[in-house]
């Protein structure tokens, strides 16, 4: 997260780390093309997978968005990342920490815990 976050803020290129849930496996990439659905080979930057002592339990957005089944992609550029939120994963004793990606001030932050994300009451108050 912290390489996608400084390549992107010291460039004109986008990248995306993509968490796949189901498969425990993550991938950070370079986004060379229009086409987000599609990771073409030479895009590739990391990909690897998680373990016993660190898996995904789930991912939720700035959005309300939630995912605990699937693929959550959280994607940067100079200006920022497109979308905030928290992963939250387990270590082997089953306690949880979360990856905080704030698309306010860019920072990525680990916490002890399931951190709660500060949301507005009321979701038509969100400018995005």
């Amino acid at each position: 997260m912290q390489m996608a976050a400084s390549a992107a803020a010291q460039s004109d290129r986008r990248y995306e780390v993509i968490i796949d849930i189901p498969e425990q496996v993550y991938m950070l990439r370079q986004i060379t093309t229009a086409d987000l659905s599609q990771v073409l080979e030479e895009e590739i930057i990391v990909e690897d997978a998680f373990s016993d002592n660190c898996r995904v339990a789930y991912v939720q957005f700035d959005d309300g968005e939630f995912t605990s089944e699937d693929r959550a992609k959280f994607r940067a550029g100079h200006s920022g990342w497109a979308y905030g939120g928290k992963i939250v994963l387990l270590d082997e004793k089953e306690q949880p920490y979360s990856i905080v990606v704030n698309r306010l001030n860019r920072m990525i932050t680990l916490k002890k815990g399931d951190v709660e994300l500060l949301q507005p009451k009321n979701k038509d108050d969100v400018p995005f």
